[in-house]
């Protein structure tokens, strides 16, 4: 099964409620992107919006892969740094592949076309990204190319006792 990554598709009601389902999809399997299971569709909405108003005024840039059927099987989010020193390079945020098509090599192809989508905006030199600790995350982006270049130990609080580190990794482009 492939899948076909689009950067910047236009962003209509069906694309969003698709990303939406995507979002709580993968967070209800553990996925860790910014919520811990249980959670809502609603509760994940204003995160959503929040990235796609951000795509709509030009500060992130969207990456949409759709499996054989046509259907949002995997997102990422790719934001411009606007501090005038650190404008070389891009964050990106929300990498999801859905369930049902991990282990598929979805993963690489999404990151694939993040680096191609990095590499053609003017002046951009690497991707940076984080990652939550003790989910093999940080394994994975390694295998794509990325570096650990910081570590944060015990940053993001997943639940009362479990801590996880905030991996920070860098790919040069």
């Amino acid at each position: 099964m492939t899948l076909t990554c689009e950067l910047d598709p236009p962003v209509d009601e069906a694309l969003r409620e698709e990303i939406l389902a995507l979002w709580a999809d993968v967070s209800n399997a553990g996925g860790a992107v910014g919520f811990v299971p249980p959670v809502t569709p609603e509760e994940i909405r204003p995160d959503m919006d929040a990235s796609l108003a951000a795509v709509a005024d030009g500060r992130r840039r969207l990456i949409v892969g759709r499996d054989q059927e046509g259907r949002v099987a995997a997102t990422a989010f790719v934001a411009y740094n606007t501090h005038r020193l650190m404008a070389h390079w891009v964050w990106v945020y929300t990498v999801m592949v859905h369930p049902r098509h991990q282990g598929r090599g979805h993963g690489r192809t999404l990151m694939a076309a993040v680096e191609q989508a990095a590499r053609s905006f003017p002046g951009i030199e690497a991707i940076r990204l984080t990652c939550r600790g003790g989910t093999g995350a940080d394994a994975f982006y390694s295998a794509c190319g990325y570096k650990e270049v910081g570590r944060v130990p015990a940053a993001i609080r997943v639940a009362p006792g479990d801590d996880r580190d905030d991996v920070v990794m860098l790919r040069a482009l």
